[in-house]
C-alpha cells in the first residue's frame, strides 16, 4: 500500500478501532502500564507527548494520576469531537494537534517533551515515513515508551513477514523498536512482554 492509502485508512477510521470504540472501551491495561513507567521517571508536572492519542483514553488516566501537561497528536478529527464528548476536561485542558505524525512532529522543539509515548501506533506508520523515528526521539527529553506489536498475532495473509494486516486494506508493520531507538543514542531500560504488546522503556542518554 502507498502512502496515502494508509493515511486515508486511519483518517477516516469508522467502526472497529475507530476514536469512538475506544473511548467506548476506555482505559485498558496498557494505560496502566504506562502511567506506571512514567510515574517512575518524572513528576506530575513533566510534558507529555502521546503520539496517536486518538479520543484520549490513554491520557486520561495519566491525567486521573495526576498527570498536569498533556498533549497529543492523532490523524482523524473525529478523535477530538469525541474527546471533547467523553473526556471534556482532558479536551479543555491538554494541547492537540490533529495530522499525519510526520506531518506535525518536525514543528516540535528539540527536547520538547519530557516524555513521548505511544500505543500501538507507530507499527502502523508507512515505511515512506520511517525518518520521523528519528523525531520521535529528537523532541524526547527524558523517557520515551513504544508500545507496539513486535510479532505476528494471527497468521498473515501477506507474503512479506515485515507486515500483517488488521483487517482488510490497515497493514501493521513489524519493527525492531530496541534497534531504531538506541541507534538513535537511546539506552532501553526496561522491557514488559504482554500478550500482544511489547512495552519498551528508552532514556535519553547524557
Amino acid at each position: 500500500m502507498d502512502l496515502h492509502s494508509v493515511r486515508n485508512t486511519w483518517t477516516d477510521r469508522a467502526g472497529e478501532y475507530s476514536p469512538a470504540y475506544y473511548a467506548h472501551y476506555g482505559p485498558n491495561e496498557t494505560s496502566t502500564v504506562i502511567r506506571d513507567i512514567l510515574s517512575g521517571h518524572l513528576p506530575r508536572d513533566a510534558t507529555v507527548l502521546e503520539l496517536g492519542c486518538g479520543s484520549g483514553r490513554h491520557l486520561k488516566h495519566l491525567d486521573n494520576g495526576g498527570f498536569e501537561n498533556l498533549s497529543g497528536v492523532d490523524i482523524n478529527a473525529e478523535a477530538f469531537d469525541t474527546m471533547r464528548k467523553t473526556y471534556p476536561t482532558l479536551a479543555a485542558d491538554g494541547t492537540f494537534h490533529c495530522g499525519p505524525i510526520e506531518d506535525i512532529i518536525g514543528d516540535f522543539d528539540d527536547g520538547q517533551f519530557d516524555a513521548v509515548y505511544s500505543v500501538e501506533t507507530l507499527q502502523h506508520l508507512h515505511p515512506d515515513v520511517e525518518w520521523a523515528f528519528e523525531d520521535v526521539a529528537r523532541v524526547t527529553n527524558n523517557i520515551l515508551v513504544t508500545a507496539e506489536v513486535e510479532a505476528p498475532i494471527r497468521d498473515s495473509s501477506s507474503s512479506d513477514p515485515d507486515v500483517n494486516y488488521v483487517d482488510e486494506g490497515t497493514p501493521l508493520y513489524y519493527r525492531d523498536w530496541n534497534h531504531i531507538f538506541t541507534s538513535l543514542d537511546l539506552v532501553e531500560v526496561d522491557v514488559v512482554h504482554g500478550n500482544r504488546d511489547t512495552t519498551r522503556t528508552f532514556r535519553v542518554s547524557n
